[in-house]
């Protein structure tokens, strides 16, 4: 693995962070306060390319790589500290590259063009309100009904159920089979007739919604499943892995931007007679704390650079490979950025528990993905101890 980005990658980046510094930032307040991103905040993204970034050119998106993405990620993160930004992009860039390459043609044509241009919203849902990570206990069902699906059951903690109604859009739904086993997994509009949807209120993320799906016999097309019946928990869990590593990307860049407003605070603010950074307290916290952001980054990236020569290869062989990095990373990066947020803010004293410093955002934004968002802190242990010691050491069946 060549560690050096490319003169293009570089050139993205930089164009990124430019945006982040230009548009995600001077907006941030106003995500959390209004509870939604900006209509011209989504436009500026789908201008620079950034929605559902690996979807292939001919359905509007970039064709990007999964380090390219990745790299997006960290500075997206870095630009919008509440995370609500971060949230919708990893969303539409990991299960945008799902439904591109599962989908039927005729889905990718009506879902994927919108998409990409900020018109119409695409997540995932698969958690249930009895059920956590635990998708083997699923209660919502697809059954076949002529050329048609109809959904019956429930989602929670579902992100994007209002932009998906909103702006138009849906999420990419797993569901048991009612042909008896296997799950389906089929892209279902949340506009569409039998469907009601419930807003919860969250502690941060507050420009992106959270909430609840209720299907009652909802109907939809026979060309919105994605991978064959019977066989969507495989591609579900392909989007897993690739939407991960995006999250683990932007609580990168949310660690290293919290650093840097401690690191300019300690350099200035004195005590005693003296800069705070003078005090090896603080300046040996600094420097474990930079040295961890620094281990999980390039980890990160080896994970997106897996992907890249894997699963968005359609190459399977490697899978376990692959779950064992996602998942490391996906453990480490959000702990590790939890700590950076939390220990700067102590370095401020009273003034990093008030809403000016603003490190409070991403105190409270980087904290849904330690509870479980994308898969919590001890599912991904699971996965660990599964691959390393085998599957008979998994504790429940």
């Amino acid at each position: 693995m060549d560690f050096e980005l490319t003169d293009e990658e570089r050139a993205f980046q930089e164009a990124v962070r430019r945006f982040g510094d230009r548009v995600l930032r001077p907006n941030e307040r106003r995500i959390d306060a209004e509870h939604r991103i900006p209509a011209e905040v989504l436009s500026a993204m789908a201008e620079l390319g950034l929605l559902a970034m690996p979807v292939p050119e001919q359905y509007g998106g970039m064709g990007a790589s999964a380090v390219l993405t990745e790299i997006a990620a960290e500075e997206v993160g870095r630009g919008d500290f509440s995370m609500a930004t971060a949230v919708f992009f990893l969303l539409e860039a990991g299960w945008g590259h799902v439904l591109a390459r599962y989908g039927t043609d005729a889905t990718r044509q009506e879902v994927l063009p919108a998409v990409t241009r900020g018109k119409a919203f695409l997540g995932v849902a698969t958690t249930e309100p009895t059920g956590g990570s635990d998708l083997q206990g699923m209660h919502t069902t697809s059954r076949r009904d002529g050329a048609s699906f109809l959904l019956r059951g429930e989602k929670a903690f579902v992100s994007g159920v209002e932009e998906a109604k909103e702006l138009g859009g849906g999420h990419l739904t797993l569901t048991r089979s009612g042909a008896g086993s296997g799950f389906n997994l089929l892209y279902v509009a949340t506009r569409t007739p039998g469907i009601s949807t419930q807003r919860f209120d969250n502690m941060g993320r507050m420009g992106i919604s959270t909430g609840a799906l209720t299907y009652q016999d909802a109907r939809v097309p026979e060309a919105a499943l994605v991978g064959s019946e019977g066989k969507g928990f495989e591609c579900a869990m392909e989007g897993f892995s690739v939407a991960r590593t995006f999250v683990s990307a932007a609580c990168i860049g949310a660690a290293e931007r919290a650093l840097e407003t401690g690191i300019a605070y300690i350099r200035e603010r004195k005590a005693f007679g003296q800069p705070l950074g003078k005090f090896e307290a603080i300046q040996f916290e600094l420097v474990d704390l930079w040295t961890q952001v620094e281990a999980v980054k390039w980890q990160c990236r080896r994970a997106a650079w897996l992907l890249d020569r894997t699963l968005l290869r359609g190459d399977l062989a490697r899978r376990s490979e692959v779950d064992r990095l996602v998942a490391s990373v996906k453990l480490t990066a959000p702990q590790v950025a939890f700590e950076c947020v939390r220990r700067v803010m102590m370095w401020f004293g009273a003034a990093g528990y008030t809403k000016d410093v603003g490190l409070e955002l991403g105190f409270r934004g980087i904290m849904s993905y330690l509870v479980g968002a994308e898969g919590g802190l001890n599912i991904m242990r699971i996965i660990l101890g599964r691959e390393l010691l085998g599957k008979e050491f998994v504790p429940y069946k």
